[in-house]
């Protein structure tokens, strides 16, 4: 394969693949911001619901946000009364993220409704195709930690 067949083959496939992730989000979010959250919103929400309380900092590293934004969302959604922060007492400086009583509730309803959406975008796949889909987007994914 020529140089520029190669970097065409490349661009081609990168603009399907950034289209087709941005379709499914866009459609999948729909569900979250019914829920009036956004998309960092449930991830941070989700994170918590499965994981239980974590540092803001993990919370940014389970949902690939940077620190300085996951601050804000936090902020949002503690505004929301959706979570609470508590200060470590050892170390004032480290704040553990929990669920409150009503994110608890919210994101237990919101979750189904994604799962159920995010099966049906990836039902247009049989089953092979989306362990192809998935082994695929884990190999690209590592990539980026190789250079």
């Amino acid at each position: 394969m020529k140089k520029a067949d190669s970097t065409y083959l490349a661009l081609n496939t990168y603009t399907k693949l950034m289209r087709a992730a941005e379709s499914v989000t866009n459609r999948t979010s729909r569900v979250m911001a019914a829920a009036g959250l956004t998309i960092s919103q449930f991830g941070v929400l989700e994170a918590l619901y499965h994981k239980g309380p974590l540092c803001q900092r993990d919370v940014a590293a389970k949902i690939l946000k940077s620190t300085g934004n996951i601050t804000l969302v936090i902020d949002n959604l503690e505004k929301s009364a959706l979570v609470r922060r508590e200060r470590d007492t050892g170390d004032r400086r480290y704040l553990t993220v929990h669920l409150t009583e009503s994110g608890s509730e919210l994101i237990a309803k919101v979750f189904v409704d994604v799962e159920a959406s995010i099966v049906a975008e990836m039902g247009s796949l049989n089953g092979d195709e989306q362990e192809l889909l998935g082994k695929l987007c884990k190999k690209l994914g590592l990539r980026g930690g190789q250079q």
